[in-house]
């Protein structure tokens, strides 16, 4: 009886291994899951927004991003630097680009490293470098203080790790994370996370240093990076700073649910803007 307990025992040492090892060697294609969904927003004749332009940005460690440009209508109007989430391409997002547009502001969208259309493979500090280069492509063609960095879910811990390097208008971070680790961790309490991630994307470290208001905006009824990582960065962001809380909204319902209501008015007078029941 006893060897065959062992047996199991063994066993089951042997699946939690070979689970650890996958979950070790395939972190990145998990975490970024860069694959192509299909778009064609970088083929001829396929621009999101008409006005548009692709460009191409060379990064200091020699990537090329691939990306596209709409300047604001008013020469100084406000322009967004977008930082995208996990999985797929641009092309997923053009229903935000075409309110973006309707509304008369400018945006740059690239593709992160590895993503569609860019060359190399991600990692947090790749990331990092991407956010710089787009920033100095970007800065090259209009005022700093016109530039807006929005990070939405994994594009939220890249955004404000820029924005304790350079000077910006304002920060968004749209359903964004304490630390991308402690979301893995509490998704897989069984294996240790903390000791295996490469790329931890520890926002709480640093979003103290950042040299802009902030808008930290959430679903209270998000489903993938829980509510309460919210609460953390707007506790720990610096004045000038606002809380604006989606009521019921989702991870990715945030647009629909009317959070641009609250852009606009924020990107105008970022040093003031007081969401309703905002902290």
């Amino acid at each position: 009886m006893m060897r065959w307990v062992r047996f199991g025992l063994a066993g089951l040492v042997a699946v939690y291994a070979l689970v650890l090892a996958g979950m070790y060697s395939l972190q990145r294609d998990f975490i970024f899951d860069a694959r192509d969904t299909g778009g064609r927003l970088f083929e001829a004749g396929t621009l999101a927004i008409e006005g548009s332009s692709r460009v191409a940005i060379e990064t200091a460690d020699g990537e090329t991003l691939a990306g596209w440009y709409l300047p604001p209508k008013q020469k100084d109007g406000n322009v967004f630097l977008f930082f995208h989430g996990k999985g797929g391409g641009l092309e997923r997002k053009k229903w935000r680009w075409q309110r973006i547009a309707e509304h008369g502001k400018g945006v740059l969208a690239f593709s992160y490293r590895g993503f569609p259309g860019s060359t190399g493979s991600p990692s947090e500090e790749g990331l990092f470098e991407d956010a710089r280069a787009a920033f100095n492509w970007l800065s090259a063609r209009h005022s700093k203080d016109r530039i807006v960095l929005h990070g939405l879910s994994l594009g939220t811990g890249v955004a404000a790790k820029l924005a304790t390097e350079v000077e910006a208008r304002a920060l968004i971070i749209e359903a964004g994370y304490a630390a991308l680790v402690d979301v893995a961790g509490a998704r897989h309490p069984y294996f240790p996370v903390s000791l295996l991630l490469w790329d931890q994307f520890r926002t709480r470290d640093f979003i103290g240093r950042i040299k802009c208001p902030v808008m930290i905006a959430h679903g209270d009824k998000d489903t993938v990076i829980p509510f309460e990582h919210a609460e953390e960065l707007y506790a720990l962001a610096p004045e000038p700073k606002v809380f604006v809380v989606i009521p019921g909204g989702d991870h990715n319902t945030l647009v629909r649910d009317g959070i641009y209501q609250h852009i606009w008015k924020f990107i105008e007078k970022p040093d003031a803007y007081k969401a309703a029941g905002a902290g």
